[in-house]
């Protein structure tokens, strides 16, 4: 059997839980398998490494922040190699341009354009166990690139789908997918199984389990994947294909992303192209935006609207610059950053099915007094804006109304 098995920074924060991944992997090997593990940086690694870049320079250069990065990984995977030599097993580390991972060239979120596996395939006829270094990558011309957040298990998944792997397991320091984050809300359940939507949604959500580009790489090529803990032995929840059972289940989860930060123009002129020129601006700089919301002026004399959109935290800094510096050139009155919110979201495919959903997720956070900013749906998910100082708590009682007495 071939497997891909990614281990978080969590599982690979120092080296006593580094021997535990090696023995882990040992058991797996001695049984035969070819194994490829793919590693992420120590846990806290990459924070502080981008700590110390900005102690320097607000916004450092990206193609020198990914030369920066990539050390994290590259530490990890041959510490990993190092233990798995203690136990006499045949090991090699790679870099993610020696496991032949090409990308395009956006530093520091940049996107695998192809893989040739031909050393990989190598080594593991070989009997060794082959490591790579997740979330990096290399251009066609010698760059090297990361892949932003969850980068690691994009490396794995995609290896896991050109390699034809049996199976893919992606360890982290959790049991597998819970309805929510038990450490917020301690009465969620693990779930056995979920759908790559779900899962998806979730994961763009603010589920810290999984990043969504994994999971809609995942979906794209009809890689099941487990996700599971590297602490224990317990199984863990499978991410794959809808079946007719999921529908059954009206909400799956409950997810809390306190990392966004929203943007608002305050009175844009009502106009066509405007919208079109602040969000092409946007995206030439690479940087995603979610919710939008869009006030219909009311003063036909002097047409006006306000413009609030979110973006992740960490690019705030790079679009409120963007933005102040095109507020004088479409006439907008003032540029507003905030980075006080939380976006609340529940996710099911039952939703399909069910009305009803919005109103009592509505109402269950009005009789808590807490006020919806911005709200954004889909066909089976629910989003909404709410001051973060009372996001936590939110999400307990939409856990509450929701999935504590749900079969």
């Amino acid at each position: 059997m071939l497997m891909v098995q990614k281990f978080g920074g969590t599982s690979v924060a120092n080296p006593e839980r580094i021997k535990n991944v090696a023995s882990r992997v040992t058991t797996y090997h001695a049984q035969g398998h070819q194994i490829v593990v793919v590693v992420s940086a120590m846990s806290g690694v990459t924070d502080n490494l981008i700590k110390m870049a900005k102690e320097l320079m607000p916004l450092p250069a990206e193609r020198e922040m990914d030369m920066l990065l990539a050390t994290g990984e590259q530490t990890t995977i041959a510490l990993t190699a190092m233990a798995l030599h203690a136990l006499e097993v045949p090991a090699v580390s790679l870099t993610g341009a020696q496991a032949g991972i090409t990308t395009d060239g956006v530093h520091t979120k940049a996107k695998i354009k192809n893989i040739t596996p031909r050393q990989v395939r190598s080594l593991l006829n070989e009997g060794k166990v082959v490591i790579v270094a997740g979330f990096q990558g290399q251009t066609p011309e010698g760059q090297i690139t990361t892949l932003g957040r969850g980068g690691s298990d994009l490396t794995a998944i995609a290896l896991a789908a050109v390699l034809k792997a049996d199976l893919c397991q992606i360890y982290t320091d959790v049991d597998g997918v819970y309805t929510a984050d038990p450490r917020i809300v301690p009465e969620a359940r693990k779930m056995a199984e979920i759908s790559y939507d779900e899962m998806l949604e979730l994961s763009g959500l603010g589920a810290k389990v999984m990043q969504s580009r994994s999971v809609e790489f995942a979906k794209k090529f009809g890689v099941p994947f487990e996700v599971r803990s590297s602490l224990n032995d317990n199984p863990g929840t499978i991410v794959k294909e809808e079946t007719r059972s999921m529908e059954g289940v009206v909400i799956r989860g409950v997810s809390l992303d306190e990392n966004q930060a929203k943007i608002t123009l305050v009175q844009v002129p009502d106009r066509p192209g405007v919208a079109a020129q602040i969000f092409k601006t946007i995206a030439d700089a690479h940087i995603n935006v979610d919710m939008i919301v869009q006030n219909i002026s009311l003063t036909p004399d002097a047409p006006c609207t306000d413009l609030s959109f979110t973006v992740d935290k960490a690019d705030l800094l790079k679009a409120a610059k963007i933005i102040d510096g095109l507020r004088r050139t479409i006439g907008a009155r003032e540029v507003i950053a905030d980075e006080k919110i939380g976006k609340l979201s529940i996710v099911g495919v039952g939703m399909r099915s069910s009305p009803g959903v919005a109103a009592k997720m509505f109402e269950t956070l009005a009789t808590a007094g807490v006020n919806i900013q911005m709200i954004s749906t889909s066909e089976i998910k629910i989003s909404v804006v709410v001051d973060i100082a009372k996001g936590k708590e939110a999400m307990r009682l939409v856990h509450k109304a929701f999935l504590e007495n749900q079969a």
